[in-house]
């Protein structure tokens, strides 16, 4: 079956390459039995993936089930997915057979499966691992058969770091990755799928459908729609019953939308001078840079202090010292032993010939990973051994910083 096909069956509206590509892996994997995590924002259609899934897997007979984990009470979510024995809780007053139970040989999809509880999740896991469950209120173990296929609108690893989900639970899920594009990406898409709505509403409620005039289709255009297709859909639905003249203009748009003329630009804009670290890389070469850039200022000033004055040297010797002290440890700076106290030694500026340029006082032979690890040990010398707070110096996440530890052999 074709891509269009797959498209016309399942309602889909779209040819993003994103989007062709999300229809495509779910095709491919659907003969398999490995669980698969769709992600994506709300309001994407990402409960499209799972059916694709289902009807193109030996599973199609079986039961398909959909469950949304964030509309689940905490206190009966277990017995929901792995169901309860009579007297298991107040209420309970029949034995009951949870989803997992209920779809053996078939298809349990997990929408917002990020809301699932901690202990949960454990139960979930084994499900995952052994194929098994137990009922709240039993110590019999069950076996099921069902393929797994969740769903989140949100980073999992920032919720991992955050210790709202499981990380083995994370990878078991993941197994395939299917990611589907936000509208705003999707930008050739918006015109189409509004056209859509518009005719389906209009058979709907036997009326002429909607249309735009170019003013008002280059704005639904430039719009962010941050609530994607679903946003997209229920505007088209509420024009389509309001508006009595089909034909709609750009003012009878912005009455739907009023932030519609305002939001233009759907990348985050920075402050001036502000920079973007994607990466711990990138933060140890900008720290790099800074530091040349501080070592070449009090070049310059030492320069200047000897042209116009040379009398004040010996004045500005200990100052300029006591700085280079305060942003460097004194034995990166000096090709000598550090003397007592944080005074300069008098050779080290006696004329210009003996101030070094900073590019000889960097050791160029030491790698990126030794810098790195030279600040992680400064770091934790600071703050006497305390990884929390040398991670927040650093920049980076404490769980960054154990893993850096232990690549690196630090003793901390």
């Amino acid at each position: 079956m074709n891509l269009q096909t797959i498209k016309q069956r399942f309602g889909i509206i779209g040819n993003s390459n994103e989007l062709n590509r999300a229809i495509d892996l779910a095709t491919q994997v659907a003969s398999t039995d490995l669980s698969i995590l769709v992600s994506g924002e709300s309001g994407v259609g990402k409960e499209n993936i799972p059916k694709i899934i289902h009807q193109f897997s030996h599973r199609k007979h079986g039961a398909f089930i959909a469950v949304n984990c964030g509309a689940i009470p905490e206190g009966t979510i277990d017995s929901e997915l792995f169901g309860h024995e009579k007297g298991a809780f107040t209420g309970a007053t029949d034995s009951r057979k949870g989803y997992f139970e209920v779809a053996d040989k078939g298809t349990i999809f997990l929408d917002e499966v990020s809301e699932l509880p901690l202990s949960t999740q454990v139960r979930l896991l084994r499900v995952l691992e052994s194929g098994e469950f137990i009922r709240v209120g039993s110590s019999k173990a069950h076996k099921t058969d069902v393929r797994v296929v969740a769903a989140t609108n949100i980073d999992l690893l920032e919720a991992i770091e955050k210790n709202k989900f499981r990380e083995d639970l994370y990878y078991r899920l993941n197994t395939v990755p299917i990611y589907i594009p936000p509208l705003r990406n999707r930008q050739d898409d918006i015109y189409l799928l509004f056209r859509k709505f518009s005719v389906d509403f209009a058979e709907k409620y036997k009326i002429p459908s909607l249309k735009l005039i170019p003013e008002a289709k280059e704005m639904l255009l430039k719009y962010r729609w941050p609530g994607n297709v679903r946003q997209l859909k229920n505007i088209t639905e509420q024009m389509s019953i309001i508006e009595q003249d089909r034909l709609v203009d750009a003012d009878t748009l912005k009455t739907y939308i009023p932030e519609i003329d305002k939001t233009r630009l759907p990348a985050r804009i920075l402050p001036k001078n502000q920079k973007d670290f994607n990466s711990e890389r990138e933060i140890l070469y900008q720290i790099l840079f800074d530091m040349k850039s501080d070592m070449n200022d009090l070049k310059k000033i030492v320069h200047e202090l000897m042209r116009d004055n040379p009398d004040t040297i010996r004045r500005t010797e200990e100052s300029n010292a006591g700085i280079l002290n305060k942003l460097y440890d004194q034995e990166d700076v000096y090709h000598i032993n550090k003397p007592e106290g944080n005074k300069a030694p008098e050779s080290a500026f006696k004329n210009d010939t003996d101030i070094e340029d900073t590019e000889e006082l960097v050791d160029e032979d030491l790698s990126l990973a030794e810098m790195e690890k030279r600040f992680i040990e400064k770091a934790l010398d600071k703050h006497r051994g305390k990884r929390k707070v040398a991670a927040k110096d650093l920049g980076i996440s404490e769980r960054t910083l154990y893993r850096k530890i232990k690549e690196y052999n630090i003793e901390a």
